[in-house]
């Protein structure tokens, strides 16, 4: 941490072990350390779904306590203080989330719906930094963006499936992977719909002093 006027941080943790994330930190030049959960936290009840819960609702819901579950985690740790940047991305088609596919049969049904259509890409992102008099203070940037598959085959899906890509990705699919070959058209952000997007993380790490404005 330097000092000035206002607080500032030469680094911040990052409450996630996809290597998307790193990558786009790395990109925007922000030097990070990982806060990973532990053996003792149930990382996946955070993201269970609540009945009749709209995907934007739910993303954040998620984002919230993934980052409360971070600062706990910083705290018990008794690591030196520093942002902890969480996020959480979702897929939607209409109302209906698409998560994490449970197993192979299952990420074969998600990629058949998302064929031929368009679909919703939502990732939040929060951050939480020490402020001036020692106060804790939180914001959250949400992305929306919407991507069109092409008509799958069956035969692509099987062998994508096969390709292990889809397991633990929501939507059952990477849009830096081979899957973009089926992408006919995206609007809004592309780092949103690998998981972190950038002009929105830049913005909060702009506010904590991570960040030149």
């Amino acid at each position: 941490m330097r000092s000035s006027s206002a607080l500032t941080f030469d680094f911040i943790y990052l409450a996630s072990q996809s290597p998307r994330r790193r990558q786009l930190l790395d990109q925007l030049g922000v030097r990070h350390e990982l806060l990973l959960p532990g053996p003792d936290e149930d990382a996946e009840a955070l993201e269970a779904l609540r009945p009749n819960e709209p995907p934007a609702t739910y993303v954040k819901r998620v984002t919230v306590a993934k980052l409360a579950a971070a600062r706990a985690r910083l705290a018990q740790r008794g690591l030196p203080p520093a942002p902890i940047l969480c996020a959480d991305t979702t897929v939607a088609l209409g109302r209906r989330i698409l998560g994490k596919p449970v197993d192979a049969s299952d990420a074969a049904g998600i990629l058949s719906a998302l064929s031929g259509h368009t679909h919703r890409v939502l990732t939040a992102v929060a951050l939480a930094w020490p402020g001036q008099g020692g106060d804790t203070q939180q914001a959250l940037q949400l992305s929306t963006s919407t991507v069109r598959f092409a008509a799958l085959t069956p035969a692509w899906i099987e062998s994508y499936v096969a390709s292990g890509e889809p397991m633990g990705k929501a939507g059952a699919y990477a849009i830096q992977s081979q899957a973009a070959a089926q992408v006919e058209h995206i609007t809004g952000s592309y780092s949103g719909i690998m998981g972190l997007p950038m002009h929105e993380t830049a913005l909060l790490l702009q506010a904590a002093g991570v960040l030149p404005r």
